[in-house]
């Protein structure tokens, strides 16, 4: 089997590589630079055209996007390990959480890092959002940060209702560790988890684990 997995540093690959550490599958990890010599090269747009990190080949197929790579992975590779239901409901709950994680709650996390100046905490310039246009002025730059923080809020509250048990499937999957992983970076931005006490205590559980302990450096 070939699993390579191509990232970059502070980028939402960081997602995918949590989700191959809990997994402990095999793989070629494949740092680059966002940029022309890295995500731009030619070598790297014949895997993702799209010039973004992460992508994945596994043993030649290429894909790209981390919602459409955690689910794979999980049905690759999850499901004999208890990290991913298999088909029936539980695979459609696991499906809803993770493309709901992409497409409202970091939607609403790449707008308010669009809107902190370029280079701050949240917004490096790696997490692949929109870069602060320079003409844009203080006061529309400040009306996005708050519109942004406003979704970002009622999308932690649905959050929040779909916490009733430890775990979002109830026992511990892929799907917590790609949604953690938002929630996580939504962090360094200064949302805090304060306001929402399941979503607390649920993003300790997940960080306790060891596989993610160690990425973080903790274990």
């Amino acid at each position: 089997m070939s699993l390579i997995f191509y990232g970059a540093p502070m980028s939402t690959a960081t997602i995918t590589e949590a989700v191959l550490n809990e997994l402990g599958v095999p793989h070629e990890r494949r740092m680059l630079e966002i940029g022309s010599n890295g995500t731009q090269s030619a070598e790297f747009l014949a895997v993702n055209p799209n010039g973004r990190v992460p992508a994945l080949v596994h043993d030649g197929t290429a894909l790209w996007e981390s919602a459409a790579i955690t689910l794979y992975l999980g049905e690759t590779f999850g499901v004999e390990r208890g990290l991913f239901p298999p088909p029936g409901a539980g695979r459609g709950r696991a499906m809803s959480w993770v493309v709901w994680s992409n497409v409202a709650l970091a939607e609403a996390g790449g707008r308010l890092a669009a809107a902190l100046p370029h280079g701050a905490q949240g917004n490096p310039g790696g997490m692949e959002a929109a870069s602060v246009d320079a003409a844009n002025s203080d006061a529309a730059g400040a009306d996005a940060a708050t519109g942004a923080r406003l979704d970002i809020a009622g999308l932690l509250q649905v959050l929040e209702g779909g916490l009733g048990q430890s775990f979002l499937l109830g026992g511990y999957s892929l799907v917590d560790t790609h949604v953690s992983s938002i929630v996580g970076w939504l962090g360094m931005m200064g949302i805090g988890t304060e306001p929402y006490p399941a979503i607390a205590a649920w993003m300790g559980r997940c960080w306790s684990r060891p596989a993610l302990a160690r990425m973080m450096g903790q274990g």
